[in-house]
């Protein structure tokens, strides 16, 4: 969770400032439900610089999948999630060693993070707000994909045994 400090410092005299912090803070939490887009959040890539999702903006977006890599427009974004089955136990160096070496992967990888629960990243919070499951909105594995169009609107979502090929036709509707 992010506080911005000016918000912190502005607040008024010693009497009552505790809870008026507490208050700025509370009402931090959830502050990723008033995003417009994706552009508002920013994430650590695989080498743990921060980068801001605006780096994307023009450009169709789907989650985690190399296939289509970087075509009309079209970025992968990968994060890599331990959340399921212990399948991501490495190292981001390890991880991007994995996925570089065995699947030769050169799309975006981001950092390691949560999807789901009280410490989920935010920007997985705002796509699961925005696009939600079947039976619930946490993720129930690994591979669950998120399309974002050129706005940084989440328009769809897809179990994580679709195919790429059977969701083409959607990236269409975005390039």
């Amino acid at each position: 969770m992010t506080f911005h400090i000016s918000k912190i410092l502005s607040l008024p005299g010693p009497k009552g400032g505790l809870s008026r912090l507490l208050s700025s803070m509370a009402a931090e939490k959830d502050w990723w439900k008033k995003a417009s887009s994706i552009y508002e959040f920013s994430a650590k890539d695989i080498d743990g610089n921060e980068v801001s999702l605006e780096k994307y903006k023009g450009h169709v977006l789907q989650a985690l999948h190399a296939k289509y890599a970087e075509s009309k427009g079209l970025r992968i974004l990968g994060f890599p999630c331990n959340q399921f089955g212990s399948q991501e136990p490495g190292t981001e160096a390890e991880i991007k060693s994995f996925v570089t070496d065995k699947f030769g992967v050169q799309f975006d990888m981001f950092s390691k993070i949560n999807v789901n629960g009280n410490d989920g990243h935010p920007l997985f919070k705002y796509l699961k707000h925005k696009q939600g499951g079947t039976l619930g909105d946490f993720i129930k594995w690994n591979f669950t994909k998120f399309l974002v169009n050129k706005e940084g609107i989440p328009v769809k979502r897809y179990a994580p045994n679709t195919e790429p090929n059977s969701i083409e036709k959607d990236f269409e509707k975005y390039w």
